[in-house]
């Protein structure tokens, strides 16, 4: 399935919903509640059995992934500002805490759920020049330089990636209440 072209057209999430996506261990999707199904304009039929990056939109730098990937494989939850892309090539702007899950008895990891919210706009709007920056350095350095550019970024403003996130998307008890109670219906 080819991805759609972006367009400058932004979906405003209903604050009281949420999205849940679950993958296999690859990212191909197993599930998607049904606000993620009518959000990104696909029926559930093309979601599922697709790979998960079918949504990502091309705004994102590719070390948010790759920061993401080597947090979840390792088995720890991971918060990110993601900006996504729908079918119809809008966008829309989420927090989401990606969780991967182990088989109990050879401890692999067999699935990863991820439990979105809206984002706040001042997270947005805090995280769009970074975003932006990252994606410049990628495209000249490629993905080790905007990896040594953000550690360093964050080592410049004295936190760490967790507490930034934390502080950038405000409420962040709110949040983590949310992603705890997520977390708990969907076991």
């Amino acid at each position: 399935m080819e991805q759609p072209h972006p367009t400058d057209h932004e979906i405003i999430l209903d604050p009281k919903r949420y999205i849940v996506s679950k993958t296999d261990s690859k990212g191909i999707i197993e599930y998607g509640n049904d606000y993620f199904v009518h959000i990104s304009g696909y029926s559930e039929n093309e979601l599922i059995g697709k790979p998960h990056n079918i949504i990502r939109h091309p705004d994102m730098p590719r070390i948010a992934f790759k920061m993401m990937w080597d947090r979840i494989l390792q088995g720890d939850n991971f918060i990110a500002i993601v900006k996504n892309l729908a079918k119809d090539g809008s966008y829309y702007w989420v927090v989401t805490e990606f969780e991967s899950k182990r088989d109990p008895l050879s401890n692999e990891i067999i699935s990863f759920t991820a439990f979105r919210k809206a984002a706040p706009r001042k997270a947005i709007e805090t995280i769009t020049p970074i975003y932006a920056k990252l994606i410049e350095i990628e495209r000249q350095g490629g993905i080790a330089a905007s990896e040594k550019f953000f550690r360093g970024y964050l080592e410049d403003h004295g936190t760490t990636y967790d507490a930034f996130i934390d502080k950038t998307v405000g409420n962040s008890g709110v949040f983590k209440v949310f992603f705890t109670l997520m977390k708990k219906l969907f076991r």
